[in-house]
C-alpha cells in the first residue's frame, strides 16, 4: 500500500501554472508547467482573462504531473494552492463566472467617487491620507463594476479572488485562505479577517458581507477534492485541500524566511522585499502589512510594481541579438545577458536608474515616474542593462531599510526567489548593494514549496511551521558581498539614489499636470 507522504502544490502565476509534487524533505520529485495567456485586453489599460480557461490550464498542469512522477497519485496526502494576487472573479450561485476575471495588471480606475465620510473621513483629513484612500477607491474593481456593469454586479453571488474561484472548483465550497486576501476588498489586515461593520472600507468598497467567501487560516483544511475536480485534474477524490497563501507570501515561506531578520526578495514580474513578523507593523504609516503564509503572521512588503518586468522590457527592445544567438547555441538567453552585465563595472559608470516605471500609492506617490540619470558618451546598452538591475536592488534596499526602521529588527540575510534569481550577476549585484550574504533557495519554485509547506503542516506530516521550514527549506548558492564593490554602491546609494525621488518629484508632478499621465 502506498504511503501518503507527498504534497501537491499548485502555483498559478502571471505567465504559467505549475504543479509540483513535493516530499516531506522539500525535494520536488515531479514538476509540470503550462504556459498561460496572461490576459487579453479589449480596451487600452484593461487586463482580463476567462476564468474557465484559467481552470482548464490548472487542470492541464495537474494532469501532466502524473506521468512524470516516480510515485503514484495515491501518495498525495494533501494539496495546497498559491496564486497571483488582486485578481477578481464574479460568480453566480453555482460558482460559474459572470464575466472575465480582472487581472492584477489591469489599469482601469473609477474617478469621482464619494469620499469616505463621518469620523473616518475626518481622521483621514487630519493625517493627510485622503489621497491614499481615494486611490484605494479608484483602484477597487468593485467600484468600477458597480458603476459600469451594474447588472453583472447585481447578479453576483460571490465576489472572489482567483484563489477563491479555483478553491471552489477544487472542493465545491466558497472558501479562501486568509493568506490570499491582498487586494481592494474590505479586509482587516490587523485582525486577519473580514472588516468589522464600522470599518471605513465598507464605505470605500460598498458591498454585502454575504458576497465574500469563508476565510480559513493558512495550513488549515478548506475542504476535499470533489469527484468532478478529481476527474478534471487527476487528483484523487477526497484529498484534503489545505489553505495556502498568495504567491509572494508563499515565496517568502518557501525561501525559509520565517524570522523577521531574514528577508525574501522576489525578482519576478513585480519585485518585492518581504519579511515575516508575528506582530502587526505597517511598512509605511497607514499602509498595512499583508497576511503571511503562516497563520497569525504578517509580511512587511515593499513592492516595485514593474520589477523584473523591466529586464524583460530591455530584452524585447534591445536584446534581440542575444536571444537569437542563444537560440542558435541552444542555451538560455540569461547566460549572454549575464555576460553583458559582467562587461560593465559596478555602478555602470555613473548611470543610475530609479525603477518607478509605474506609480505608487504613497512611497513613491501617484505622480512617480522612472528616471535614468548620468548618461554620457561612454554608455552602451550593456550599461543600461546593468543599471536596471542595480536600480531594482537600490529600490529594494530602500524598502528593506524602511521595514527595518519600522520594525526595529535589522536584516542579517537575504534570500532571492523569482526568475531573476537564476542570474548569477543579479545575485552578486544584490549582495554588493545590500552588503550582506544573498542566497537562492534550494529549489527554483519557492512559491510552490511554500504552498507545500502549508499542506505538510495541514495534513500533519510536520507538527508545526518551524519544523516544516527546517525540514523542507535549504539554502542553495550563496553570494557574499565584494568589499570594493560595496563601497562604490554605498556611495551611489546614499549620495545619488536616495536623493533622486525627492529632487525629481516636483518635475514628476508638473509632467502629470501637463500630460495627465499617470492619471
Amino acid at each position: 500500500m502506498t504511503s501518503k507522504d507527498h504534497l501537491l502544490a499548485i502555483d498559478y502565476g502571471t505567465q504559467s501554472v505549475r504543479a509540483l509534487l513535493v516530499d516531506p524533505r522539500g525535494a520536488v520529485v515531479a514538476r509540470s508547467r503550462v504556459e498561460v495567456e496572461p490576459y487579453f485586453s479589449d480596451r487600452p489599460g484593461w487586463a482580463e482573462q476567462d476564468p474557465i480557461s484559467m481552470w482548464r490550464w490548472l487542470c492541464e498542469a495537474c494532469r501532466g504531473l502524473w506521468d512524470r512522477s516516480p510515485v503514484g497519485k495515491d501518495a498525495v496526502a494533501g494539496v495546497a494552492l498559491t496564486a497571483l494576487r488582486a485578481t477578481m472573479v464574479n460568480v453566480d450561485a453555482s460558482g460559474e463566472p459572470l464575466r472575465p476575471a480582472i487581472i492584477w495588471l489591469d489599469q482601469r480606475r473609477t474617478e469621482g467617487l464619494p469620499q469616505v465620510s463621518g469620523v473616518w473621513g475626518l481622521a483621514f483629513r487630519a493625517v493627510r491620507m485622503r489621497e491614499t484612500v481615494a486611490h484605494f477607491q479608484a483602484e477597487a474593481e468593485v467600484n468600477w463594476l458597480q458603476r459600469h456593469q451594474r447588472e453583472t454586479w447585481e447578479r453576483t453571488h460571490k465576489y472572489l479572488f482567483m484563489s477563491g474561484f479555483l478553491a471552489h472548483r477544487l472542493c465545491g465550497r466558497f472558501v479562501d485562505s486568509v493568506g490570499c486576501q491582498v487586494g481592494y476588498v474590505p479586509f482587516d489586515y490587523r485582525r486577519l479577517r473580514w472588516a468589522g461593520p464600522r470599518d471605513w472600507k465598507w464605505q470605500a468598497v460598498p458591498m454585502d458581507r454575504e458576497l465574500l467567501p469563508e476565510l480559513v487560516p493558512p495550513g488549515e483544511k478548506m475542504g476535499e477534492v470533489t469527484a468532478a475536480a478529481a476527474e478534471a485534474t487527476g487528483i484523487p477524490a477526497g484529498t484534503p485541500l489545505i489553505a495556502g497563501a498568495a504567491d509572494k507570501a508563499c515565496e517568502a515561506l518557501g525561501a525559509g524566511c520565517l524570522e523577521p531578520d531574514v528577508a525574501c526578495l522576489s525578482y519576478g514580474t513585480s519585485a518585492t522585499i518581504n519579511t515575516t513578523h508575528q506582530r502587526y507593523v505597517e511598512p509605511v504609516p497607514m499602509l498595512p502589512p499583508f497576511p503571511a503564509a503562516v497563520p497569525g503572521a504578517y509580511n512587511l512588503e515593499v513592492q516595485i510594481y514593474r520589477g523584473f518586468w523591466m529586464v524583460s522590457w530591455f530584452k524585447q527592445e534591445f536584446g534581440l541579438r542575444e536571444m537569437r544567438i542563444a537560440k542558435e547555441r541552444g542555451i538560455e538567453p540569461e547566460e549572454l545577458f549575464d555576460e553583458l552585465v559582467e562587461a560593465v563595472p559596478p555602478g555602470s559608470m555613473g548611470l543610475v536608474l530609479q525603477p518607478y516605471w509605474s506609480p505608487g500609492v504613497k512611497i513613491p506617490g501617484p505622480e512617480a515616474k522612472g528616471a535614468v540619470i548620468g548618461f554620457g558618451d561612454v554608455h552602451t546598452r550593456a550599461h543600461l542593462y546593468r543599471a536596471i538591475i542595480e536600480g531594482l536592488a537600490y529600490a529594494l534596499r530602500e524598502g528593506g531599510e524602511r521595514c527595518e526602521k519600522r520594525s526595529g529588527v535589522p536584516l542579517r540575510e537575504i534570500r532571492v526567489a523569482g526568475g531573476g534569481s537564476q542570474s548569477d550577476a543579479a545575485m552578486q549585484i544584490t549582495a554588493d548593494i545590500f552588503g550582506m550574504p544573498v542566497s537562492r533557495p534550494h529549489v527554483y519554485d519557492a512559491s510552490g514549496l511554500g504552498a507545500a509547506i502549508d499542506a505538510a503542516v495541514g495534513v500533519g506530516l510536520h507538527p508545526d511551521f518551524q519544523t516544516a521550514v527546517a525540514e523542507m527549506t535549504h539554502v542553495g548558492d550563496t553570494f557574499d558581498p565584494d568589499p570594493k564593490n560595496r563601497t562604490i554602491y554605498d556611495g551611489l546609494y546614499h549620495e545619488v539614489y536616495l536623493k533622486m525621488y525627492k529632487r525629481l518629484r516636483p518635475l514628476y508632478e508638473k509632467i502629470r499636470g501637463i500630460t495627465g499621465y499617470p492619471p
